[in-house]
C-alpha cells in the first residue's frame, strides 16, 4: 500500500510531482529505489543526477520589501550562462529572495549551522524540557525532535515555501533542476532589515519637555 509518507519521501528525493510519485510507487509496489528509477526513466527525476555537476554561472539578484524596510541580496548558480537567462530560472531566483525576506533564514542548509550554535540550541532545548517537568530519560529524544524544528525554521532549504506551504524550498529547487535540466545551487545570501541590531535611544519625556521650555 502506498502511503502519503512514502509519496512525500519520494518527492523530496526526486523533486517529481505528487501524482507522478504516487504512480511510480504504485507501479513498483512501494519499492523506493525502483520508484526513483521509474521516475528517472520517464525523465521526471533529474535533480539527483545533476547534483554533482558544477554550477558556476547564474545570477545575483536583489529584492526590496516594505518601502525599503527589508532588503535581500542572493546569489544562485546554474551550469550555463544560457540557462541563467532563462525566465523560469530568473523567477526562481526572485522567489528565493522573497523567501529570505519573509522567512528570515540564518543558513542555507543544516550542514552550514556551526557546531557551537547547535550545542547552544540543545542546551536551551534541554532546559525547556526540564522546566516542563519531562523525565531525563526522554529529554534527549525531545531535544532531537525539537532540533529538527530549529532546522526547518532557520535553514532556507528546509523552510516551507511562502507561495506553497505544502512544498519545501528543497523540493522547489529539485523541481527547477528537473524543469530546466541543469544543476542549480543557492550559494549565498545577505538579508538587511532597517534598524536591526541598533539599540534605539529611549528619550526621557520630562527632560525633552524641559529642553523645549528652556530653548
Amino acid at each position: 500500500m502506498v502511503t502519503p509518507d512514502m509519496v512525500k519521501q519520494l518527492r523530496e528525493r526526486t523533486g517529481a510531482g505528487i501524482m507522478d510519485c504516487k504512480k511510480a510507487l504504485t507501479e513498483t509496489n512501494g519499492d523506493m529505489d525502483k520508484a526513483i528509477e521509474f521516475l528517472r526513466e520517464k525523465g521526471l527525476a533529474t535533480a539527483a543526477k545533476k547534483a554533482g555537476r558544477i554550477a558556476a554561472e547564474g545570477l545575483v539578484d536583489a529584492y526590496i520589501h516594505g518601502n525599503g524596510r527589508i532588503g535581500v541580496l542572493v546569489e544562485v548558480n546554474i551550469e550555463t550562462d544560457f540557462a541563467a537567462k532563462n525566465e523560469e530560472f530568473r523567477t526562481f531566483v526572485k522567489d528565493i529572495a522573497m523567501q529570505i525576506a519573509a522567512s528570515k533564514p540564518e543558513y542555507i542548509r543544516r550542514e552550514d549551522v556551526p557546531q557551537d550554535v547547535i550545542e547552544k540550541e540543545k542546551e536551551i532545548l534541554r532546559a525547556q524540557a526540564r522546566n516542563e517537568g519531562k523525565p531525563e530519560k526522554v529529554i534527549e529524544k525531545m531535544v532531537e525532535g525539537r532540533l529538527e524544528k530549529f532546522y526547518k525554521d532557520n535553514c532556507l532549504l528546509e523552510q516551507q515555501w511562502i507561495k506553497d506551504p505544502d512544498k519545501t524550498i528543497q523540493q522547489l529547487l529539485n523541481e527547477k533542476i528537473a524543469a530546466i535540466g541543469e544543476n542549480i545551487t543557492i550559494r549565498r545570501f545577505a538579508r538587511f532589515e532597517k534598524g536591526e541590531g541598533i539599540e534605539k535611544k529611549e528619550e526621557n519625556f520630562a527632560e525633552e519637555v524641559m529642553k523645549q521650555i528652556n530653548a
